[in-house]
């Protein structure tokens, strides 16, 4: 049976379950290589400015929480380099997607993306844009079989990161 997930905008009541997501996604990541976040990216004070900002939402599944993410229109100076294709079109920027170690590999990741598109177009958002760790092949896997095409690269403290777009 394939898990459903929904989407939630996170309150503060979420943020000790978030932090603690996000930590063990950290610890299996580094376990397997993948060193993109650590203690100072994202840390507590980040995930819960997002919070309180309005900006993380949560999918939930039967009550737990199976995935969070940041869904807003900021973005860092690296991302003018890329190549954009939707440049007069708005976008939404989708940050921090984090599964729960729990869900891994069961397609929350795909359901996610797919979810926060129909999210996106209801509110007549017309692309989505993203930057993935270029060491993370779960992260590029995922983009790419879902259709965002990269358009570029950025460079941040942990190295070289592939930025994405996807018209919805």
């Amino acid at each position: 049976m394939s898990i459903k997930l929904i989407l939630k905008r996170a309150t503060i009541e979420d943020f000790d379950y978030v932090e603690k997501i996000f930590k063990n996604a950290i610890e299996l990541m580094d376990s397997n290589g993948i060193n993109q976040w650590d203690n100072i990216y994202p840390n507590k004070e980040i995930l819960k400015e997002d919070i309180l900002k309005g900006e993380m939402f949560l999918g939930v599944s039967n009550n737990v929480i199976a995935c969070a993410f940041v869904l807003n229109g900021n973005y860092d100076e690296e991302y003018n380099n890329g190549n954009w294709k939707y440049r007069n079109e708005s976008f939404r920027i989708v940050h921090r997607l984090c599964v729960n170690p729990n869900f891994q590999n069961q397609g929350i990741g795909t359901q996610s993306m797919m979810l926060i598109e129909k999210m996106l177009r209801k509110d007549g958002i017309e692309s989505i844009r993203l930057d993935a760790f270029s060491l993370n092949p779960f992260a590029l896997r995922l983009y790419e079989k879902i259709g965002y095409v990269r358009v570029g690269e950025a460079n941040w403290r942990k190295g070289l990161f592939y930025l994405y777009e996807k018209k919805i």
